[in-house]
């Protein structure tokens, strides 16, 4: 048995950032479009779409390019502000997680040998 967190950025009592727009933002640099990644991730366009301008209002910065379509399709990608701070998010979130298991294990490891 463990502890675990959950790490999200929130504004007020708004959910800003978390483990759903991470993954979204994830899949649109792999995958390079916004709607395959939606459908890849069994969520609509238009969800997405919600996810993606919440998260840049409240973040305060843009998080995609987006080329429209044409001749060989629209596309979008990652700003460089964006990829980093994806980068740094993880980084934060899984030094939580690892202080969380050590804290854990410091007052209620006893309980769970």
């Amino acid at each position: 048995m463990k502890l675990v967190s959950k790490c999200k950025l929130i504004n007020g009592s708004e959910k800003v950032f978390g483990e759903g727009p991470l993954e979204l933002m994830i899949q649109i640099d792999k995958i390079g479009s916004i709607s395959r990644a939606a459908k890849q991730l069994g969520i609509s366009y238009s969800k997405a779409h919600k996810i993606i301008k919440n998260s840049e209002q409240n973040l305060g910065f843009k998080l995609l390019d987006k080329k429209t379509g044409g001749k060989n399709g629209g596309g979008s990608s990652l700003t460089e502000r964006a990829s980093d701070f994806i980068s740094d998010y993880v980084n934060c979130t899984r030094e939580i997680r690892d202080c969380t298991e050590i804290i854990s294990e410091k007052y209620l490891g006893k309980y769970f040998k």
